[in-house]
């Protein structure tokens, strides 16, 4: 890939496990932990595009406790483990090659950013939990705009800021609607696959499929 200038994550399933915080409970929760997590993911995305198209914002921790609440009634989960997993999702997990793959990348002068539906706070304490403090040029949240992804205004963002054209960036998400909604927009969008998923037919193939961001290195 030529003439890069940015390589932007999403965060959440892309850098960090999402259901890592519901794994950290499983002694707690049972054998349906990873069912749980699974609805409690499903659902709050689901929040996230019903609110933007009602135009009834709500920003994402509050959407992430909302979606808490509807999942714990669903899977007949003790209130008392709320605020455990509440808490376990400010500090999930990154998935195991990301610290690695990102400081090589950094070596190569790109600029790295993240891009998400997380606020400011909670996606800098997923850096910070994860010592990955030095690595971005900026956290880039939808707050900025007041509306979820895939609005093309949040894609706008990083665009402004770093003053550069859309055909230089590199955008990367493991979230398939994500990936079709930055390339519709514009970016060079990679999907992570990292559940042998089968991509939505949204008017966007990603130029790339991988399952892991250590094949990004070979890309560029």
């Amino acid at each position: 890939m030529k003439n890069i200038k940015a390589i932007i994550f999403d965060a959440y399933g892309t850098l960090f496990d999402v259901n890592s915080a519901a794994k950290k409970c499983k002694d707690k929760i049972g054998r349906k932990w990873e069912a749980f997590a699974d609805y409690w993911r499903t659902t709050q995305l689901e929040y996230t595009w019903l609110r933007s198209l009602m135009k009834r914002h709500k920003d994402f921790w509050q959407i992430t406790e909302d979606s808490l609440d509807k999942s714990m009634k669903v899977f007949k989960i003790d209130a008392s483990m709320k605020n455990d997993l509440l808490n376990l999702y400010k500090i999930l997990s990154t998935f195991p090659e990301v610290n690695q793959v990102l400081k090589t990348l950094k070596k190569k002068k790109y600029k790295l950013a993240i891009l998400s539906n997380g606020t400011p706070f909670l996606l800098n304490q997923l850096v910070k939990s994860n010592n990955l403090e030095s690595i971005f040029d900026d956290i880039f949240s939808i707050e900025e705009v007041g509306t979820f992804k895939p609005d093309y205004k949040v894609y706008d963002i990083p665009i402004n800021k770093f003053k550069i054209k859309k055909e230089e960036v590199v955008f990367l998400s493991s979230n398939t609607w994500d990936v079709s909604g930055g390339g519709n927009y514009g970016y060079n969008s990679i999907w992570v696959n990292r559940n042998d998923s089968v991509f939505d037919y949204l008017d966007y193939k990603p130029q790339y499929e991988i399952t892991r961001l250590n094949h990004l290195l070979d890309i560029l």
